[in-house]
Parts: structure tokens; sequence; C-alpha cells
């Protein structure tokens, strides 16, 4: 039996006039879309403008922690995503060449928490997230690239300016346009391009199929686990999905891409012969792979302010923390910035510039350190999955191990995994509650926007005594 009750599915709010807001979202991705389902709870009136031709989503799987989860079946989508779900048993932490070294029992994680990790095809997540959206009343526009935000003389609207020179007018625009955020910029008046990491990525889906014929490699999908490799300057991670039709593989390496380019085409051999002294199984997983394509990752460090001055424009999700993907958090804390945004816009009482200004304000208070963290951690995790052999592995390593049985004593007390902490911990293994899982599962994002809101009201009650 869970520790943490299950989250209480949302229904939609129903709002008078005089405090629903139109608002437009910028940017049709995860992060756009969980916002347009969060605000349109919440009873407002939502428009999504996309510039891309169609609506979809590129890339292979994505991993969804329990904090994210949560949020996922608060929006009422739990039986929808449950079809496309891989629920895996460990996270395995292996050395490169395929020494175990310690694990995470996610299930018991879950128990715990009340809610799953889950691994997803992300074309999956985003379709269940878009059909949510359009159920609840979302307009969506293709082909509606925004070039500029002009605000409104007296302060209560914006209009999102689009390429093609028309102009459409809101309450509150969010700009939730990914990592090479054009809306970022325009927010900061000045070019703001993301920041390199130095490591890039090699995203590759395997047929299961193909594994299953091969006695060595088959338990991978028989038995779904989290896999992460960890060797010098480089690390792999695989997991199954669409409940075993897919083999999901990601080689995280040093980034050798022209600076201007964020996706090319990979070159299968090149990719073979970097891990040709790895892990055996690696090799063999990765003859099986036909075409590949290769990402450059990037960071994007938080803003001083996230918003306007007027309370009719902010932003959300990678166009403003994007992070390493080594806490499989990206799409975790856009969710939460969505779900956050959504309370905050609940609790307007009518369309006023001060109350805007107040419930962004309370928004970003709630996203702005959290994230800093998850993009920090994220850094020192790409630090910890590349070190060398020596000294400093060998200590990596011993600290996994120790931490594993610190793991085992908490599950005697399950209740203990719940207890919310503060800061990171020295586990190298983050998600487990001594690395980061104290804080970053056991969030109680509703009690945050609650307790944040009630401290404004009272700062806002003193400032007028």
């Amino acid at each position: 039996m869970s520790t943490r009750s299950p989250p209480k599915v949302l229904e939609k709010a129903d709002r008078d006039s005089s405090s629903r807001l139109h608002i437009i979202i910028v940017g049709a991705g995860l992060g756009g879309l969980g916002a347009a389902i969060a605000i349109l709870l919440a009873g407002h009136n939502v428009t999504v403008l996309e510039s891309a031709s169609e609506i979809g989503e590129i890339g292979a799987g994505i991993q969804v922690l329990p904090n994210s989860s949560r949020i996922l079946i608060s929006w009422g989508l739990e039986g929808k995503l449950v079809k496309h779900a891989t629920t895996p048993h460990y996270a395995n932490m292996i050395g490169w060449k395929g020494n175990f070294l310690s694990r995470m029992d996610l299930h018991a994680y879950a128990e715990a928490l009340g809610t799953p990790f889950w691994d997803f095809h992300r074309a999956n997540l985003h379709r269940c997230l878009l059909d949510r959206a359009i159920e609840l009343g979302a307009k969506l526009h293709v082909r509606s690239r925004v070039q500029a935000i002009e605000y409104a003389q007296d302060g209560l609207t914006a209009s999102a300016v689009l390429s093609d020179g028309r102009a459409v007018s809101a309450d509150l625009i969010i700009g939730a346009d990914g990592i090479s955020s054009h809306l970022r910029e325009v927010l900061l008046g000045k070019p703001d391009p993301p920041i390199p990491t130095g490591d890039l990525a090699y995203r590759l889906l395997i047929n299961a199929e193909d594994m299953l014929a091969d006695p060595e490699l088959r338990h991978f999908i028989q038995d779904p686990q989290v896999n992460y490799w960890m060797g010098p300057d480089a690390h792999a991670v695989n997991y199954v999905l669409r409940g075993g039709q897919l083999f999901n593989m990601v080689l995280l390496v040093p980034d050798d891409m022209p600076a201007a380019s964020m996706t090319v085409d990979g070159n299968v051999e090149e990719m073979q012969a970097l891990y040709k002294d790895w892990d055996p199984k690696i090799g063999k997983i990765l003859r099986l792979c036909q075409s590949v394509q290769k990402w450059k990752l990037c960071i994007r460090p938080t803003l001083e302010q996230w918003t306007h001055e007027s309370g009719t424009f902010t932003l959300l999700g990678d166009a403003v923390h994007a992070t390493l993907p080594y806490l499989a958090s990206g799409c975790g804390m856009a969710l939460e910035d969505a779900a956050a945004l959504g309370l905050c816009l609940g609790k307007l009482t009518d369309k006023s510039p001060e109350q805007k200004i107040k419930a962004l304000k309370v928004y970003e208070d709630c996203r702005k350190e959290r994230t800093e963290m998850v993009v920090e951690r994220g850094n020192y995790q790409q630090y910890m999955y590349h070190i060398h052999d020596g000294e400093e592995q060998r200590d990596r390593d011993k600290r996994l191990k120790a931490f594993g049985d610190v793991d085992r004593e908490l599950f005697k007390n399950p209740e203990s995994l719940t207890r919310p902490t503060e800061a990171s911990g020295d586990d190298p293994l983050p998600w487990r509650y001594h690395g980061v899982g104290g804080w970053l599962l056991t969030y109680n994002l509703e009690k945050d926007v609650e307790h944040r809101w009630v401290q404004a009201f009272q700062g806002d009650a003193r400032s007028n005594l």
C-alpha cells in the first residue's frame, strides 16, 4: 500500500467572464500542451500557436518520474497513458565494461510515492496531451510563427505578431517555444542562444523482435529496466517502449557537431566505433541499428525575471530553464511549470493587471529555484557519469553501493521516502532519496502554490498598512 495518496483528478472549473482570461500559448510541444490543459482546467480560454505545418513530436523515448506522472494523472490522462507506458522495475548503474554497480527499485519508490515511473515514446505522450487539450476546448493554429510581442498602452493585453503580419491579442501570452526559444530573446530584448554543454546524444530505436531473437539480449525486452552504463567521457542509457515493441537507446558522447547545428544525421559505423571497447552487449545492440541522429545537448540558465512587467507575457519550460537530460527531468519541469501556472491562474477573481502580476509572481517563485536545482544537478551528473577509471571512479562506485544499502534500509519504513528534503545528497544514482529524490520526487506542487499564494497575500496586506 502506498504511503502517499494518488492525486485527485481535477475537474474543469466553471468561471464567469469577469475573471476568464483569453490566453495564447506559443508552442505545441509537451510543455505548451501541458500548459493548455492546466489553464483550461482552471476555466480560462486557450489558443495554441504552432509554427510548424502540423502538430506532432519528434524524438524517441522519454522517462516520466513520479512527480511528473502525478501531474499527468491529475489532468485525467491515466487511462489513456497506461496503454502506451512501460513501467520499468529497476534503474541499474553499470560500469562501462559491464560490471554491475547498484540499482534503484523503481516499483518500491512508486508504491511509496503513490505514482509510477513511466517510459514512453514521445509521440504517444504528445498525442495524449494534444487530445486532452482539444477535449477541454483548446483552439490550435499551425503555420503561426510568432515574431514579436506588442503590449497594449492600457497594460491589459498583449499581441502576438506573426510572421505573415497578423496580430493576435490576448490577456496573457505564454512563450513555450522550446530550447531554441525566440520569445526568450523577445523578453530579454537581445540575442540569447542556448549554451552547448560539450555533449551530444545519439538517439536510436531498435525493433524489439530483433533483440528477442538473441539469447543474450532478449532479457532487456522481457524484463523492462532502465540501464545506465558509465565510462570515460561518455555513457549509455536504454529502456523499453510501447509495452515491449521498441527498445530505446541513447548514447551520450563528446560533441563534434558544427556549432550552428542542433540535429544532424549520424554515421552508424562512427557511433559503433565509439563503444567498441565497452560491454559487448552494447556492441550487439548497436549492430542492430540501421540509422541514427545526433542531437547537440544545450542548457538554458534561468532568467532573473521570467515575466514582462505588464503581466501579459511570461515563459515556460525549456525556453527559460532547459537542462541536460541526465536527470530525466526536462519534460517533468515543463509539466510542473504548466501545472503551477494553471493553479495560480485558477485563483484569479478578476482580469486586472494586479491579479495577473500576482499570479505570475507566485508561479515564478514556485518554479525558479527548483528548476535551477535541476539544471545544476544535471551538470553534476554529466561529470559523475563520465569519470575516467581511477581513484575518483572507485570512490563513486563505492558510494553507489553504500547508498544502495541505505536505500534498502529506507524500504523498511516506506513513509520515509515521502519526506521532503531541501538539498541534494551525495548518492551518484540521482533519483534515489539521498541523491535528488528527497526533493525532486516528493514535491507537493499544490501545497507549494498554496503556501506561496498566502505569502504573497500577506505581503500585499503589509504593503497596504
